[in-house]
């Protein structure tokens, strides 16, 4: 619904395991190359566990997704099975035939013998166990049976259980010591401090398509983490939620307010939401006004790098380093350079960086009331708000392209006023990245990026 409102190609924060999604921050990196090593090093039981939402089922698609093909995988989601159920259960996912009256003996039998065949072609076994705290002890012993199988010098069977906290206090009942002795390797996931919630929110918005400044600014972040206790699935319900009330107002800045009502609107928000002033909308009148809300909306495009970032915009992980402003040459600018006046004539007489500032908004401005409303142009960068800088990096320009053809307006980045600096009028956004693409290689480098012309309106109208 907000996708094409903040440019986004695809939704950034479903719930359902997506492993394009996977942030490996927060420890989960390492969680999961120490289980890759456990399972292919034939480790026998490994355990993982973590609080609902904290992303062990993403963990454990991750894992699946990175194992090699000669592993045979079998994945549980429902061990609330007796004994008997959950070896019929793991010969069912390893296509073995056997009918319902066959024993539990005979079944046992049935799986040793395809553990070995496997082994005996340099494969290996290994079950996957959802919800693991649910399973009966008279089943979690069924399993610490099975992992007993092997031969001389290797397990037959890896066993990797999932599950809540829950599953450390069964595993510390007597009666089943000896499956808890048998565990070789034990992580837990912990919650996302509020630094990683940043990035993950970052991380999660990128992999999306997204290529704008930060739409979380640190105090949204700091509540956010507060208010979901760091668990990845309320962090997500949240920043979906904010996203629609962004939408909903007809903005491209989310506010305290769009993420408390995003908090109030979660079932987790009783016990966890800190205190903020209240939003009165309800989530029914949020996704009605952004059904009902279509403005004029600006668009990133997806399948342009980022813009490179200022110094209001830190770049962002793993991104690279930003563009400078500055012309790419050591013979600096004269200040008194000549420069293109409003109506695209070569300036006579010196003129100052607050002058030519002020000249170009002032044709830009002139420019977007020609412009077709539906029509496009090219984001070249945003500069801090000085005259002087936006002046040298306009006459750097001017060695590449016609500056008559570059626009110059007045936005605002976390509420820090900022010059933005496009290129040219194209009536499709097709015509538009043909452009882009031909643009000299010198202005490609900054990564410019295509926009709609109606986006940019509605900033300078935002703009005092």
């Amino acid at each position: 619904m907000y996708y094409q409102h903040f440019g986004l190609d695809r939704p950034p924060f479903k719930i359902t395991p997506d492993t394009d999604f996977f942030f490996t921050g927060g420890n989960r990196g390492a969680v999961l190359e120490a289980l890759l090593y456990a399972v292919t090093q034939g480790e026998g039981i490994v355990k993982v566990t973590g609080e609902v939402g904290s992303g062990k089922t993403m963990l454990c698609r991750m894992l699946q997704s990175r194992l090699p093909a000669e592993i045979e995988q079998v994945y549980l989601a429902n061990p609330s099975v007796s004994p008997e159920e959950i070896l019929r259960a793991i010969a069912f996912e390893l296509g073995l035939s056997t009918p319902r009256e066959t024993s539990r003996i005979e079944l046992m039998h049935a799986l040793h013998d395809h553990f070995v065949k496997r082994h005996a072609e340099g494969r290996q076994v290994v079950v996957f166990v959802e919800e693991s705290q649910s399973m009966p002890v008279a089943t979690l012993e069924e399993i610490r049976l099975l992992s007993n199988l092997e031969t001389r010098h290797h397990k037959l069977l890896q066993i990797v259980l999932f599950g809540q906290p829950e599953l450390d206090a069964m595993l510390a009942r007597p009666e089943i010591r000896q499956l808890r002795e048998r565990i070789a390797h034990s992580f837990a996931l912990q919650p996302l401090a509020a630094d990683d919630v940043s990035e993950y929110l970052t991380f999660r918005l990128r992999a999306a398509g997204y290529r704008g400044p930060d739409l979380f600014a640190p105090k949204l972040v700091r509540y956010i983490a507060a208010a979901t206790g760091g668990l990845s699935r309320r962090v997500n319900l949240v920043a979906d939620k904010a996203l629609l009330a962004a939408f909903a107002d007809n903005t491209h800045t989310v506010k305290l307010a769009h993420v408390q009502a995003a908090v109030r609107d979660s079932e987790f928000s009783a016990k966890s939401a800190p205190r903020g002033r209240r939003w009165v909308r309800s989530a029914v009148l949020l996704i009605a006004g952004a059904v009902l809300g279509v403005g004029a909306f600006w668009w990133l495009d997806p399948s342009k790098p980022s813009p490179a970032p200022t110094a209001a915009t830190p770049p962002l992980p793993e991104s690279p380093p930003p563009a400078e402003l500055t012309p790419r040459t050591t013979t600096p600018t004269p200040p008194e350079a000549a420069t293109p006046d409003p109506e695209g004539e070569r300036a006579t007489t010196p003129v100052s960086a607050a002058d030519t500032a002020a000249a170009r908004i002032a044709a830009t401005d002139r420019q977007l009331q020609k412009m077709d409303r539906q029509g496009f142009t090219i984001q070249l960068a945003l500069a801090a708000d000085d005259p002087d800088e936006l002046q040298r990096y306009l006459s750097h320009l001017g060695k590449f392209i016609e500056t008559d053809e570059v626009f110059v307006y007045r936005t605002r980045i976390k509420e820090t006023p900022h010059f933005g600096v496009a290129y040219g009028s194209f009536p499709t956004r097709k015509a538009a990245r043909a452009a882009l693409n031909n643009l000299p290689a010198a202005i490609r480098s900054d990564r410019p990026y295509v926009r709609s012309a109606s986006g940019i309106r509605r900033e300078v109208a935002q703009s005092p």
